[in-house]
């Protein structure tokens, strides 16, 4: 290993809600990183004993006064240095976006190429489950920023203010969301009973799809995010990191599933995380953006 690979900033700071059981927002970020070899910095947007869709809860948002000065402390902290990407999920409330955009900023002040990846974590296919306030600030506010966004077909829709029934509109979309880089989970998928993860980037468009799983647990998106992000920054090529990162993450759900888990058991299939062998169909579709520049 070179000195500069040595020195290289290796840590990420994941930024989403914390449960106390469950592998959800930090719990599935954090632990996929770690796995894969991250240190981690975890900042809880909130805190819940269980996801929601398990009943309602108490739920502790920090203060917004608060919140915002345990961010500057992360922004003059002197290991700041050793930082090389931020990713954001869930918001406990819609004034977090700016503490988050502030640190984001201050990361690559110190560290230019850092990379910042958003997770717009704000609804599905049922519709937002956070208050459109909230939604609207990552939207606005930390869409623009982000190098990478992950949202869900759904977020996707209401980012765009209209439905996106196939791919070629949902490549549409992704193209004017923001984002250089844009991973669209629950993509429409061309093989029959299946769903994918579509890749848009400046010059290629990628499906990487696999057999729907009735009744999923959640956190996928989570989970997706992190690891993807694990594997751009170990310097995989986009088309290796989709595929490989799909195939783990797929393999983890499968797995899950077979058990009849209600939460993904990351602790049992952490061996898939780094060495996926699960299958998933991988296509070359044609870039959205190659009409108008041809």
């Amino acid at each position: 290993m070179s000195t500069e690979e040595h020195d290289a900033p290796r840590a990420v700071i994941v930024i989403s809600s914390h449960v106390a059981r469950g592998s959800v927002g930090n719990r599935a970020a954090v632990f996929a990183l770690e796995t894969l070899g991250f240190p981690v910095w975890a900042v809880p947007t909130l805190i819940l004993p269980w996801h929601p869709g398990h009943g309602r809860a108490t739920r502790i948002v920090p203060p917004l006064d608060q919140f915002r000065a345990l961010m500057a402390d992360l922004e003059r902290a002197p290991w700041l240095g050793e930082v090389g990407a931020v990713l954001s999920g869930y918001l406990g409330e819609g004034g977090q976006a700016d503490a988050v955009a502030s640190l984001v900023g201050a990361v690559k002040a110190k560290t230019p190429d850092a990379v910042y990846i958003c997770d717009p974590v704000m609804g599905d296919s049922g519709g937002l489950y956070v208050p459109e306030t909230t939604a609207t600030a990552m939207r606005d506010r930390l869409m623009p920023i982000a190098d990478i966004a992950t949202p869900n077909r759904y977020e996707l829709e209401w980012m765009a203010g209209a439905p996106l029934p196939d791919l070629k509109a949902v490549m549409a979309a992704a193209l004017q969301a923001g984002p250089s880089t844009m991973l669209v989970t629950s993509a429409p998928a061309m093989m029959a009973g299946g769903t994918g993860n579509l890749l848009l980037n400046g010059n290629q468009a990628l499906l990487a799809e696999h057999l729907l799983i009735d009744k999923p647990p959640n956190g996928l998106g989570d989970l997706t995010a992190a690891v993807y992000l694990a594997r751009i920054l170990s310097g995989q090529p986009a088309i290796k990191a989709l595929q490989s990162t799909t195939a783990a993450v797929y393999e983890i759900l499968a797995r899950t599933a077979k058990r009849g888990g209600d939460e993904l058991q990351l602790e049992t299939d952490a061996q898939s995380l780094s060495h996926p062998m699960a299958m998933v169909q991988l296509r070359h579709l044609l870039h959205p953006g190659r009409d108008k520049r041809a």
